[in-house]
């Protein structure tokens, strides 16, 4: 971590100047943090995995690679199974007898599906078959597959991440008012509304101009907050959607945005994720020169 003197807040521009001396150890810092975001990223079941998103329709839906399934998946046997959504929601999984398919890392016939909402902090009931894998999501009480497989294209072939130079400035000192009850929503790439708990507005001034942004508690007990904004980059330099951004809470009336760790959704990689999209609130009348550009291997 960096030392108490690393940052000089300047009230004027409302920046946390890093002395020069420290620059290279702020550099480094964000370095690693991109490091463990590519990781992450390139992981075996990361986002760059995803192969398929497909929704289920209430009664028997038939799985596999074959084209006479109802779902049509890129990798499998050609007859997985049949998944029945039932009316409260509920996802029935019958395999068939020679699918090979593994439920939750055993062998199994048959399994009630725990979707990634209900399964909260825990992992929801996943069904590997060979490299590839799913779970069921529930976005709005749509239930889905989420498909990914370890040999997925995205993967084999990430081109990498392009970034802004890395810029101290964009490390900025900010104001923290407490809102308690206020609410945002966001709407989604998928065309659902969540709506999220904000704890608090951030305040900042950047050449001489006042923005305002909302944070949001993304899941109940999380230790950081969460920022979907946009700028005048979305959509040229940067992902036109949104991009996204963590900040710790605050601490004596301030907090820190530091705009050189703004990220691209998964949505930036994959056409299978459900993604938010920048409030009007968050999308601020300023080009945010941190953080990540476009991915230029996107396909979509």
């Amino acid at each position: 971590m960096f030392r108490t003197s690393l940052f000089v807040a300047a009230a004027i521009l409302g920046v946390a100047t890093v002395h020069a001396t420290d620059t290279d150890n702020y550099t480094h810092s964000i370095n690693q943090w991109h490091a463990g975001r590519v990781e992450r990223l390139t992981a075996p079941d990361g986002w760059l995995s995803l192969i398929g998103l497909e929704w289920l329709k209430e009664g028997d839906n038939r799985i596999g690679t074959a084209a006479d399934n109802d779902i049509v998946l890129k990798a499998g046997p050609a007859h997985l199974g049949v998944a029945k959504l039932a009316g409260g929601g509920e996802v029935h999984l019958v395999l068939a007898s020679d699918s090979g398919a593994l439920i939750d890392g055993k062998p199994a016939h048959e399994a009630t599906l725990i979707d990634d909402m209900k399964a909260g902090d825990a992992t929801p009931t996943t069904v590997n078959f060979g490299a590839a894998s799913f779970y069921v999501i529930d976005r709005d009480g749509r239930k889905g597959l989420r498909v990914k497989d370890t040999e997925a294209p995205g993967r084999k072939h990430f081109a990498g991440i392009d970034s802004f130079a890395i810029d101290p400035s964009w490390r900025i000192e900010a104001t923290w008012v407490a809102t308690p009850g206020q609410t945002l929503e966001m709407g989604t790439v998928i065309g659902t509304i969540d709506k999220y708990p904000v704890p608090g507005k951030i305040e900042f001034t950047r050449d001489g101009k006042h923005f305002e942004i909302l944070p949001v508690i993304e899941v109940p007990g999380d230790t950081q907050y969460f920022i979907v904004f946009a700028d005048r980059t979305s959509g040229k330099e940067t992902y036109g959607a949104a991009r996204f951004l963590y900040i710790d809470p605050p601490k004596d009336g301030k907090v820190v945005l530091d705009f050189n760790k703004a990220y691209n959704p998964p949505c930036a990689f994959t056409a299978f994720a459900t993604c938010p999209l920048a409030p009007p609130e968050n999308r601020l009348d300023l080009r945010v020169t941190a953080g990540e550009k476009n991915y230029r291997g996107s396909l979509h």
